[in-house]
């Protein structure tokens, strides 16, 4: 059990890849969830990103579109992102962090977020990876309004378009990430908590 009382907690080899890495190429800030520019796959973002992970040495895995739903404190409004989550493997930390780097400029990125499954047990561990089923993004955007503590300090979230609820919490933001996530009706017992070490590489 977790902090909080974690459903499934996961070794960094059971169900998380070594490392996953979130990114997009939208460069604009998005205000409106109707917005057209949130309808598009990444499809060609997709080739050239797994390009990029096989030219730096590493082996991309799966990679899965997402609809990201983030609070904007100097806007005070919910704004919206497509991304994508690229899982990685054959990479270290530092080869993580230089791919991060690489992808941040290429796509004129404030930061890269990436994310290293670790034991729960590692030294590194600074922070969990919850997925959750039955979620939508409307969901998410009302859960962060109803919560200004959710939304200060977690930012946001992502779902895929199955609805699975992607969220990245700083280690001590367990308890908040959890009551957040138990707020969009999610039975805890059913998420699975990964621990790991989250960098946003700039």
């Amino acid at each position: 059990m977790g902090p909080a009382g974690a459903g499934t907690a996961s070794a960094a080899d059971a169900g998380c890849p070594t490392a996953e890495v979130f990114a997009t190429n939208n460069t604009a800030v998005i205000t409106d969830p109707a917005d057209p520019r949130l309808r598009t796959r990444l499809s060609g973002f997709d080739r050239e990103v797994r390009g990029i992970i096989r030219a730096q040495g590493a082996r991309p895995g799966d990679s899965t579109l997402l609809d990201g739903v983030f609070w904007s404190g100097e806007q005070q409004q919910a704004t919206y992102e497509r991304s994508r989550r690229f899982d990685l493997d054959r990479v270290g930390p530092a080869g993580l962090h230089h791919l991060a780097e690489v992808i941040a400029k290429r796509y004129d990125q404030e930061s890269v977020l990436t994310f290293r499954c670790l034991p729960r047990t590692s030294p590194d561990v600074d922070a969990v990876e919850i997925q959750a089923p039955g979620v939508s993004p409307a969901r998410l955007r009302d859960a962060l309004l109803a919560d200004p503590e959710a939304r200060e300090h977690l930012g946001g979230g992502s779902v895929t378009l199955d609805g699975r609820l992607v969220l990245i919490a700083p280690l001590p933001d367990l308890p908040l990430a959890r009551k957040l996530t138990e707020s969009l009706g999610v039975d805890w017992s059913r998420a699975e908590v990964h621990y790991g070490d989250e960098e946003f590489v700039a």
